[in-house]
C-alpha cells in the first residue's frame, strides 16, 4: 500500500475504511476543483442537510458520504482556528491587565491626600470620621425635630406631614439657612432664606479689582470698538437684518442675515441657549447731552431704570473721552437686572460701555460683554451681552429721540417659572420697547416734579410748595427702588407646589436690616406669583379703586379709606402718587405712601406705611433720605400670550400675571430662630388670605 505524501487534496483529514481489511483506512484526494466548490458552500451553509449532499455528490462525483465526512472535518478544523485565535487575543488582553494591576499596586503605596498632601487615611482614621458625621448627624437631626415641631404648631399639621412636603421637594430641611412650610389645602408652599443683604451684594459684586494691565487695556479698546462698529450697522441696515413682527409689529433680528453679516461663535454652548434680540425707538423729554451724562453715571443709570437695574456699578474708567460731550469714553461696568417676580433670574453683565458721538447733536452708545474679572465665580453668569445699545439724537427742543438695540446671549430657560417662561422667551421682558418705555415714564416723571406750577387741588391743601412735592417724590422714589430690589429675593429656596399651571409657591425671606433709609431689625419678605384671566388694566385699576382696597387690604380693616392727597407723575391718571389715610383705630399717627403707574407692558402699585411726623419732613420740603420706609405692593404684567385665541398649550390663554409682595419689620429677640418661624408663618397667612381675597373680588376663585 503507498502511503500519501502529504495531506493535499486530502478531504479535510477525510478517512474511509476498507471493506477487504478491518483496520485498513483509504485516504481520497479530492481535486483542487472540488474543494473550491465545497468550501464556496461551506461558508454558505456550515451544515447541508440531505438534498444538498445529493446534489454536491451528483456535481462533484463523490459519495454522499464523503461529502458528509468533508463538512464534518470542516467544522472541527474552523472551531479549532477560532479557539486559537480567541485564545491569543484573551492571552494578549490577560497580560495588560496583570501590568495594568501591578502599576496599581505600585501607585497605592504612594498615594496621598489630595488636600493636604499627606498620607492617606487608615481604618483608624476612617471610623474616627464616621463617628463624627454620625454625632453631627444626631444634631442635625435633633435640630430638625424641634424646628419642625415648631411649624406644626403654628401652622396646624403633623410634623409627618410636613416631613412629606420636604421629601417630595427632594430636599432636606436646613434650618440654618432656610425652611418650607405648606398652610391649608391648597395654599402655596412656602421657603424661607435669612440672608445678609450686604453678605449677598458682596458675593454678587466681586468687582474690587487690582489695576489692569496695559496689554488689557488695548483688548477692552478694541472690543469696543468692534462693538460700535457693529451697531452703527445695525442701525443703519433695516431689512433683511431686521423683520418687523406680524404679529405685534416690533422688529426683531434675522439671525440668517445676521451670521452672515457678523459671524460668531456662540457664547454659550448648551442646548438650552437662546439669543434675544430688538430694537424699539421713542422720543423722550430730555436733552441728548443730559441723557449721555445720565447714562455714564452708574448711579445716575440705576435711578432712571429702578423697575429693571437692582444694582450698577463704574468698576473702573478706561479712556475719559473728550471734555464737554464725553466722546471716546469707555468704562468697566457691572449691573444687575432684575423684573416683575421672584419666579423671574435676575441677570448680571460684566461690560464694556463706549460712548462716542457721531455727529454734532447725535450720540451712540454702546455695551458689549467681557471676560473680566477672569479670577472671580461672580463672572459666570447665564447672560451675555453682544454688541447693544442706543442712538440718541438731540430735536433740539429739550427732547431726544432714542433707538434702542438689546442683543442679548441667554441660558436661563430652564430655570424660568412656567408662569413667566413664555414671557420671558418672547423678547419682551428684558427687550428693547421695556428699556424704551421706562425711559419715556421716567422722563416723564421728571418733568412733573420740576413744574412750579400745579393745581392746588391736586395736592388738597397737603403739599403747597414745589420744594414738598419734589421732596415727597424722591421719598417715593426710594420706596420704589426698594420694592423692586427686594423682589428678586436672592438666594431664595423654592418648593414648587404640584400643580404650578395658574400659582406659585411661596417664598420668604428674612434678613437683618441695617441698610439707611429702612427700619432697622429684622424683616421679612413675602411673596407669590399667580395667573389671572383678566387683561392688565382691569387689574390695575382693582388696586387703584379706593371703594375695593378694603376687599384686600387688611389695614382697611373693613373700613373705607381716604385719599388725603395726590401727585401726578404722567398724563395717564393712573400714574401718581398719594398719601392714603386708612381706617385703623390704633394707628391715628399713620397714613400709606402710595405710588403707581400704567404704561404699555405693565403695571405697578406700591405702598408703605409711613408715620405722619416723618412725612412731614417730605411734605415741607426736607431732606427725605433718612426716613425710614418698608415698602409692599403688586407688579402687573402680561403673559405673553394674545389677547384673544385659542389657549395656549398650558392651558392658558391671553391674561395678566400678579406678583404680590409684602415685607414686615418684626422685633428682633436675642434668639431669632423661633422668632423668624413665627413670622413666616404670620406673612404666610397674611399673604395666602390676601391671594384668596384677590381671587375672589375678581371673580378667579376657580383658579386654585
Amino acid at each position: 500500500m503507498e502511503l500519501p505524501k502529504g495531506n493535499a487534496g486530502v478531504s479535510g483529514d477525510e478517512q474511509e475504511p476498507s471493506s477487504s481489511r478491518r483496520g485498513n483506512k483509504k485516504y481520497h484526494r479530492h481535486t483542487s476543483e472540488q474543494i473550491q466548490r465545497l468550501e464556496e458552500l461551506f461558508k454558505e451553509c456550515a451544515h447541508p442537510d440531505d438534498n444538498q449532499r445529493q446534489q454536491l455528490s451528483r456535481e462533484l462525483g463523490l459519495e454522499p458520504r464523503q461529502i458528509k465526512f468533508w463538512f464534518q472535518n470542516k467544522r472541527t478544523q474552523t472551531k479549532a482556528q477560532n479557539e486559537r485565535a480567541d485564545n491569543t487575543v484573551l492571552r494578549v488582553n490577560n497580560e495588560r491587565i496583570q501590568c495594568e494591576n501591578f502599576a496599581f499596586r505600585e501607585a497605592l503605596k504612594n498615594v496621598i491626600c489630595p488636600t493636604c498632601g499627606g498620607p492617606p487615611f487608615g481604618e483608624e482614621e476612617r471610623q474616627l470620621c464616621l463617628q463624627k458625621l454620625q454625632l453631627e448627624n444626631a444634631q442635625l437631626r435633633e435640630e430638625h425635630d424641634k424646628v419642625a415641631s415648631l411649624l406644626s404648631k403654628y401652622i396646624g399639621k403633623p410634623i409627618s406631614h410636613i416631613d412629606s412636603l420636604a421629601s417630595a421637594a427632594g430636599s432636606s430641611f436646613d434650618f440654618s439657612s432656610g425652611s418650607s412650610m405648606n398652610q391649608g389645602m391648597g395654599s402655596p408652599p412656602l421657603s424661607l432664606n435669612p440672608t445678609n443683604p450686604a453678605v449677598a451684594n458682596n458675593a454678587a459684586l466681586a468687582y474690587q479689582l487690582k489695576e489692569i494691565p496695559e496689554m488689557e487695556k488695548t483688548h477692552m479698546a478694541d472690543t469696543a470698538a468692534s462693538a460700535i462698529e457693529e451697531l452703527l450697522k445695525s442701525f443703519e441696515i433695516k431689512e433683511p437684518l431686521w423683520i418687523k413682527s406680524p404679529g405685534d409689529g416690533r422688529y426683531l433680528l434675522n439671525r440668517d442675515s445676521y451670521d452672515k453679516i457678523f459671524p460668531r461663535p456662540n457664547h454659550f454652548k448648551s442646548s438650552s441657549a437662546r439669543v434675544e434680540s430688538s430694537k424699539d425707538s421713542g422720543v423722550v423729554s430730555i436733552s441728548a447731552e443730559h441723557l449721555v451724562d445720565i447714562f455714564l453715571d452708574s448711579s445716575k443709570w440705576e435711578d432712571l431704570f429702578p423697575t429693571i437695574i437692582t444694582n450698577a456699578k463704574t468698576i473702573q474708567v478706561l479712556e475719559s473721552g473728550m471734555v464737554g460731550n464725553q466722546s471716546g469714553r469707555l468704562q468697566l461696568m457691572y449691573e444687575q437686572m432684575h423684573i416683575l417676580s421672584p419666579l423671574v433670574l435676575s441677570r448680571d453683565f460684566y461690560f464694556l460701555r463706549h460712548c462716542q458721538q457721531i455727529e454734532i447733536g447725535t450720540w451712540v452708545i454702546v455695551d458689549v460683554s467681557y471676560d473680566f474679572p477672569k479670577e472671580t465665580s461672580a463672572c459666570q453668569t447665564r447672560s451675555w451681552r453682544l454688541p447693544s445699545g442706543c442712538m440718541i439724537k438731540d430735536m433740539h427742543n429739550g427732547c431726544s429721540k432714542v433707538t434702542w438695540i438689546e442683543h442679548v446671549e441667554v441660558d436661563d430657560k430652564t430655570q424660568t417659572h412656567r408662569l413667566y417662561r413664555d414671557l420671558i422667551c418672547s423678547n419682551v421682558a428684558y427687550g428693547a420697547e421695556r428699556w424704551i418705555v421706562t425711559l419715556q415714564r421716567m422722563c416723564e416723571r421728571f418733568d412733573y416734579s420740576m413744574d412750579e406750577v400745579a393745581p392746588s387741588c391736586e395736592f388738597g391743601g397737603v403739599i403747597t410748595t414745589p420744594q414738598g412735592r419734589r421732596s415727597t417724590m424722591k421719598l417715593s422714589h426710594r420706596m420704589v427702588k426698594n420694592f423692586c430690589g427686594m423682589l428678586s429675593m436672592a438666594g431664595k429656596l423654592d418648593f414648587p407646589q404640584l400643580s404650578e399651571v395658574h400659582n406659585s409657591g411661596v417664598r420668604v425671606s428674612v434678613r437683618k436690616n441695617t441698610e439707611p433709609g429702612q427700619p432697622n431689625g429684622m424683616v421679612v419678605s413675602v411673596a407669590t406669583s399667580l395667573w389671572l384671566p383678566l387683561p392688565s388694566q382691569n387689574v390695575f385699576n382693582f388696586f387703584r379703586d379706593e371703594e375695593t382696597r378694603l376687599q384686600w387690604d387688611v389695614l382697611c380693616n373693613g373700613n373705607p379709606v381716604h385719599e388725603v392727597t395726590r401727585i401726578s407723575t404722567g398724563t395717564h391718571p393712573g400714574n401718581c402718587i398719594s398719601i392714603i389715610r386708612p381706617f385703623i383705630p390704633t394707628e391715628n399717627n399713620m397714613v400709606m405712601l402710595q405710588e403707581s403707574y400704567i404704561d404699555s407692558l405693565g403695571a405697578l402699585v406700591i405702598y408703605a406705611p409711613v408715620d405722619i411726623p416723618a412725612l412731614n419732613i417730605a411734605v415741607c420740603g426736607e431732606d427725605s433720605s433718612k426716613i425710614p420706609i418698608l415698602p409692599s405692593g403688586f407688579v402687573i404684567s402680561g403673559d405673553g400670550h394674545p389677547e384673544t385665541g385659542p389657549a395656549a398649550s398650558n392651558g392658558r390663554s391671553g391674561g395678566s400675571l400678579l406678583t404680590v409682595a409684602f415685607q414686615i419689620l418684626v422685633s428682633s429677640p436675642t434668639s431669632s430662630k423661633q422668632l423668624n418661624m413665627e413670622s413666616v408663618a404670620t406673612v404666610n397667612t397674611l399673604i395666602s388670605s390676601t391671594v384668596q381675597k384677590i381671587k375672589a373680588a375678581l371673580n378667579c376663585s376657580g383658579l386654585d
